[in-house]
């Protein structure tokens, strides 16, 4: 699966960064986009949406 460009908030940097990241599925059947924040290298995830069952 190929990374595409979120937009999503660090708590670590306490603002909202674009980042390159991977959807997965989260275990409450979420989609979310996964990635590392481009400034300080923590994880930052984005809420994307109900997963099609």
């Amino acid at each position: 699966m190929a990374d595409n460009t979120y937009n999503g908030y660090c708590v670590k940097c306490k603002e909202k960064r674009d980042f390159q990241g991977a959807v997965e599925v989260s275990k409450t059947g979420m989609n979310m986009a996964k990635g590392k924040c481009p400034v300080c290298g923590t994880t930052v995830n984005r809420i994307l949406g109900k997963a099609k069952a």
